[in-house]
């Protein structure tokens, strides 16, 4: 038999017409023993290796990371918030003040003496802050209280949460400093609150001294503003304003009043065009804008907002261009801006204003008011004036009290003086008091380190002197030498330097104007995107968490359900 294939035909049942199908043999199916040892090991190696598969490209890879930094960055935030917190409601043991060392007495609670305050280190002196109010105001936003746009206690950060995070214990007076004998070296204190205890008089000794009470308002000697009109610079000053306010809007709708007398009403006039006064009169107006004529429709025809300013423009530190700006902005909303016009006396139903006009002339006019708001400059207060009467070199300063380039009392030794109630070529603003309150800080600061080094050198140049051998005057020459060397990088303290850093007001209809210092020249801006770099710049302003987040949520609160129009 052939050694070739033999084919056998298919079964009968699978043949077609045509063709023939052939299957092979089982037999010749088989493998040949060498190909089926081939194949085996093929098979054993495909078992255990596993194809390479090339990975599908990643789509949107950037967004990916995006949103995972995103996502890590607001988990970190609100960690950092959470501790945040923690740490402002669990203050920590304090330490008792040593009697040994030397009583540092603050006046005010105001911008400096905060400032003073937060950055000193107080194991070095025992700390003493006497004044009026136990709080520190955020004056900043103090224009939007009166109308609702921030609930007044989101501005104000009790003092008791400062000092109680120090790491020594300070101590706190709530009293009004009515002299100060610097020869002395005492403080006399008032106990001013309404409930007064066995002892309501008494005096505080000092070492050290920092005046910083503040000012309070200018009156300028004008018949009438003191019993007549509304201020603006304290949180009573606030509610006060706000009550009469909505005072003069339920009278002029009393029933069977004229329209004469509904008018003078509901004329608010805001002397001062400054930033305070500015911003006061574009909150009343969007106040009225956007609540009080939805709330109370009949006072629509008759509500109106009067700006005054003695000078030919308001906002004199802004540049030209953001002055220009301000301007067209409070005409656009309908606030009636008279510059140039001077307030000579005050009734409780009108002033009388003297306004220069275009050609020169002066003309003497009768304003009508409901509400009269004065946010004009400073004035000395009395314990000031009578300090300043006490040294013959003060005796030709008016502003405040004379200092020099160290912020120190003229005519004294160890008396400080800062903010609005010290005499100095910046201007009397929060943003001058802070960064004199942070200088002072450091002096106090470098005055303790050089103390207790000028200690430390005395004792190692007695340890040289009585030391034998050559090695134990080495050592201590090295130590001594290190020490004289910290000691004139201690003293070294450049004088006090302001540095402005910008100046920003709110100018009514979500705009504000803003010129802030930038590298070598300034940036003036103005408008909707300002308006949000000034709440967002506030914000960060603020004291502490607590406060940043109380003034977040009232913001939240106004934009969602408007301001309250009730009278308290």
């Amino acid at each position: 038999m052939s050694t070739a294939l033999r084919l056998r035909p298919a079964a009968s049942g699978l043949r077609s017409s045509t063709h023939h199908r052939f299957i092979l043999p089982r037999q010749a199916l088989r493998p040949s023993p060498e190909r089926a040892a081939i194949q085996a090991s093929f098979r054993r190696c495909y078992a255990t290796t596993k194809p390479t598969v090339k990975p599908p490209k990643k789509k949107f890879r950037f967004l990916r990371f995006l949103w995972r930094t995103t996502y890590l960055t607001a988990l970190g935030g609100a960690g950092w918030l959470a501790w945040g917190i923690y740490e402002t409601v669990h203050p920590v043991e304090q330490v008792e003040p040593d009697p040994a060392k030397k009583t540092l007495v603050i006046l005010g609670t105001g911008w400096g003496s905060v400032a003073l305050l937060k950055k000193l280190d107080t194991e070095n002196y025992n700390v003493i802050v006497i004044s009026p109010r136990n709080f520190f105001l955020f004056t900043p936003l103090l224009p939007s209280c009166p109308t609702g746009t921030v609930e007044h206690r989101s501005i104000m950060e009790p003092l008791r949460h400062i000092i109680r995070h120090k790491k020594t214990s300070v101590k706190f007076y709530e009293a009004e400093a009515t002299k100060i004998d610097h020869e002395k070296r005492v403080v006399v204190i008032n106990d001013n609150s309404d409930i007064k205890g066995d002892v309501h008089q008494t005096e505080v000794p000092f070492d050290y001294l920092v005046v910083g009470v503040g000012a309070e308002n200018a009156t300028f000697g004008i018949p009438g503003v003191k019993e007549h009109a509304c201020f603006l610079k304290e949180i009573n000053d606030s509610q006060k304003l706000r009550t009469k306010i909505m005072d003069c809007i339920e009278s002029a709708l009393f029933k069977g009043q004229s329209q004469e007398e509904k008018d003078r009403l509901l004329h608010m006039v805001v002397v001062g065009g400054g930033p305070t006064g500015v911003e006061f009169a574009a909150e009343l107006q969007d106040f009225f804008e956007d609540d009080l004529k939805k709330w109370i429709p009949d006072i629509a025809d008759s509500f109106h907002v009067t700006l005054v300013e003695a000078l030919p423009n308001v906002l004199p530190m802004f540049s030209k261009t953001l002055i220009e700006y301000t301007e067209q902005t409070l005409n656009e909303e309908k606030i009636s801006l008279r510059t140039k016009t001077m307030v000579k006396k005050v009734s409780s139903k009108y002033i009388e204003a003297e306004i220069t006009n275009p050609d020169g002339t002066k003309e003497l006019q009768i304003l009508p008011y409901g509400c009269l708001i004065w946010a004009t400059g400073n004035a000395v207060r009395p314990v000031v004036r009578d300090f300043m009467s006490r040294i013959p070199e003060q005796k030709s300063s008016r502003r405040g009290i004379a200092v020099n380039e160290y912020l120190v009392v003229d005519g004294t030794d160890g008396i400080w003086a800062l903010g609005d109630c010290s005499a100095t070529k910046y201007a009397p603003t929060a943003q001058v008091a802070s960064q004199q309150g942070a200088f002072l800080a450091r002096l106090f600061n470098n005055m303790a380190k050089t103390e207790k080094l000028e200690t430390e050198i005395k004792e190692l140049n007695d340890l040289a002197v009585k030391a034998v051998k050559d090695e134990d005057k080495e050592s201590v020459e090295k130590s001594l030498g290190s020490k004289t060397k910290a000691l004139g990088r201690v003293k070294k303290l450049s004088p006090f330097a302001y540095t402005h850093q910008g100046s920003l007001a709110y100018i009514g209809m979500e705009r504000a104007v803003a010129d802030v210092s930038w590298w070598n020249g300034n940036i003036a801006s103005g408008g909707g995107l300002t308006y949000l770099f000034w709440r967002s710049a506030y914000l960060s302003m603020c004291f502490s968490t607590r406060n940043r987040i109380l003034v977040l949520l009232d913001w939240i609160k106004v934009k969602a359900f408007g301001r309250d129009v009730s009278r308290e």
